[in-house]
């Protein structure tokens, strides 16, 4: 099964698209690809992880907006994958959460999505699978 990838920039959802994007623990959605969710898809402030509106928050930083550890990350992308499994009728595109105010490289969060490839609803950014693809 080939993967299907997100765009790198989104802009418009089909009405079975969720945005997933990345968030922190306050649900303070205030800059990057969070305002987007809260502005345009109904991603719920003071809500850091999981669904709200059309929009799907993995937290990369803490309730105090300080950027998470790798492995405090990984939990999130767990659960948002074992969800998306049973959401089938929906398509979830992947943003490169982690990789704008939090910091860190594609290199560094591709990993945690090893587990999402070939995910028929699952869309990841290029950089991503070309990443895990490549481990």
């Amino acid at each position: 099964m080939e993967q299907k990838l997100s765009n790198d920039l989104i802009t418009e959802l089909n009405s079975n698209e969720i945005f997933v994007f990345g968030s922190n623990l306050a649900g303070i959605h205030g800059a990057g690809a969070a305002k987007l969710a809260h502005q345009k898809w109904g991603a719920i402030w003071g809500k850091g992880f999981g669904f709200g509106g059309k929009t799907y928050a993995i937290p990369t930083k803490d309730e105090n907006i300080r950027t998470m550890k790798i492995e405090d990350i990984k939990p999130f992308v767990d659960s948002f994958i074992k969800m998306a499994k049973m959401n089938i009728h929906l398509n979830f595109l992947v943003t490169q959460i982690g990789c704008g105010l939090a910091t860190y490289t594609p290199e560094e969060i591709a990993p945690l999505f090893k587990d999402a490839i070939n995910i028929e609803n699952i869309y990841l950014p290029k950089i991503f699978v070309e990443i895990i693809l490549n481990m």
